[in-house]
């Protein structure tokens, strides 16, 4: 659930992101919020 597999040249890469203002490696997190990751989505801005 932490890490993700790329793309460009399918390799596994480590998910950072930030909670209470620093940035830690999801797979540090606690079940309830990698979950609470895991149900975000992610939109696109049109430019």
């Amino acid at each position: 659930m932490a890490k993700t597999e790329t793309k460009a040249c399918g390799k596994t890469t480590e998910v950072y992101s930030r909670i209470v203002g620093y940035f830690r490696p999801v797979s540090n997190w606690n079940k309830g919020k990698q979950q609470e990751f895991a149900d975000r989505k992610t939109y696109e801005v049109a430019k």
